[in-house]
C-alpha cells in the first residue's frame, strides 16, 4: 500500500512540474512585432560578381492565429550585393517564430522586410509554401523585383520560376 501511495505521489509531481511548464511557455508566446531582425548577421559577399544564392528552410515553424502550431517550407532566393547571409543566424532567426503568433500573410511579409533591410541583396525572392490545415494549402510569393514592390523587372523569370528544389542527402 505504501508503494502505490510513493508512486501516486510520483506521478502526480511531475504531471504538476509539466503544467507548470506550458504555463511558462504560454507565457512566452509573442506577436508578430516581437520578430527579432537584430539575431540575422551577415558576412561580406566574397565576389563583386553577380551570383544566386538560394536557401531551403525545410522546417519553417510558427504559431498560426489560433496558436496552433503551422508548418511550411519557406524558399528564399538571394542576389546578394556587399553583404550574404550568416545561414546559422538565418537557423536562428527561424527558430525564434516558433513562439511568434502571426498569420502566414503577415509572416511573409515582415520576414521580406527585414531580409531587405539587413542585406540590401540586388534581389530578393520568398516562397512560403505552407502544409495544409483543414484541407487547405497555401504558396505565397514576394519578390522584391516586381514594380509593384519597387523593383525595375529586370529580371525576366518572375512569372515561370520554379520555387521548389530538393536537397539530396
Amino acid at each position: 500500500m505504501m508503494f502505490r501511495g510513493k508512486w501516486l505521489m510520483k506521478i502526480k509531481s511531475k504531471f504538476l512540474r509539466n503544467l507548470n511548464k506550458m504555463a511558462d511557455e504560454k507565457e512566452k508566446i509573442l506577436l508578430y512585432d516581437a520578430i527579432d531582425s537584430s539575431i540575422l548577421k551577415s558576412i561580406p559577399n566574397p565576389s563583386k560578381e553577380p551570383y544566386e544564392i538560394k536557401v531551403k528552410v525545410p522546417e519553417f515553424t510558427f504559431l498560426g492565429v489560433n496558436e496552433q502550431p503551422d508548418f511550411g517550407v519557406l524558399y528564399i532566393t538571394f542576389y546578394p550585393t556587399k553583404k550574404i547571409i550568416e545561414l546559422k543566424s538565418l537557423k536562428q532567426y527561424t527558430y525564434q517564430l516558433r513562439n511568434i503568433v502571426v498569420s502566414y500573410e503577415r509572416l511573409i511579409n515582415v520576414v521580406y522586410d527585414q531580409l531587405m533591410e539587413v542585406y540590401e541583396p540586388d534581389r530578393l525572392r520568398l516562397v512560403l509554401k505552407s502544409n495544409p490545415r483543414g484541407g487547405i494549402s497555401s504558396r505565397l510569393v514576394i519578390d522584391s523585383d516586381w514594380s509593384a514592390r519597387g523593383g525595375d523587372e529586370k529580371y525576366s523569370d518572375w512569372g515561370s520560376t520554379d520555387d521548389s528544389w530538393e536537397v539530396t542527402m
